[in-house]
């Protein structure tokens, strides 16, 4: 699938009774990387869990290549996340099988995506014995396998946070040139700066910096 096209109008979101997402609207075009900044609190993972689905609001509209959710679980396809608290589960799930989680990739792409997030040599490691970066690492693969098999929209939740500064550096560049729409949330400048454009979100309202 090709890069998507996202659409958000008036999306309002609370937590209890309060509004941590208002009012917002976004257009990111197709191949457009978008980087959302603003505090801890600011609504920003709640924004990108009401992009799946995961969080419920209370208004508001949202747009995939023109079309609406429908059905989440088929929405949900179309796009590649990267939480920001990963964990390794209940079971001892390897990163293979997260990878493999990805939906239908074939072989071939999967091992590409752990090879571009430098999981190759740890494919067959339990997630709960993994470091905070390769833990990281592992589920940008996942992302990157999702890319594979047809995303055409990427949200990522702090991608390079667990990341030395090498670390972020290249996966920064790699997140940069996967060839989809992105909405990347980051406290990053060196990434945030890799996007085509920065948005920032104060008191869960969206607004534009100047270049």
């Amino acid at each position: 699938m090709d890069a998507a096209t996202l659409e958000v109008c008036g999306l309002s979101c609370n937590v209890g009774t309060r509004a941590v997402v208002a009012n917002a609207s976004l257009r990111i075009v197709a191949g457009e990387r978008v980087a959302l900044v603003g505090g801890n609190g600011s609504g920003k993972t709640t924004l990108l869990r009401a992009l799946l689905g995961l969080h419920p609001q209370t208004q508001g509209t949202l747009r995939l290549d023109g079309r609406d959710p429908g059905d989440w679980r088929a929405w949900r396809r179309r796009i590649a996340f990267v939480p920001q608290r990963q964990n390794g589960g209940r079971f001892p799930l390897r990163v293979d099988e997260l990878i493999a989680s990805a939906g239908r990739v074939s072989a071939a792409d999967a091992a590409e995506a752990a090879l571009q997030a430098g999981v190759e040599t740890l494919l067959h490691r339990p997630l709960s014995g993994l470091s905070g970066g390769q833990l990281q690492r592992a589920w940008l693969a996942r992302a990157f396998a999702c890319v594979a098999r047809g995303a055409g929209l990427l949200l990522a939740d702090e991608p390079t946070a667990a990341l030395d500064f090498a670390g972020r550096a290249e996966i920064g560049a790699l997140l940069a040139s996967v060839p989809v729409s992105a909405l990347i949330v980051t406290h990053d400048r060196a990434l945030a700066e890799c996007c085509d454009r920065i948005i920032e979100i104060a008191g869960g309202e969206l607004r534009g910096l100047p270049p």
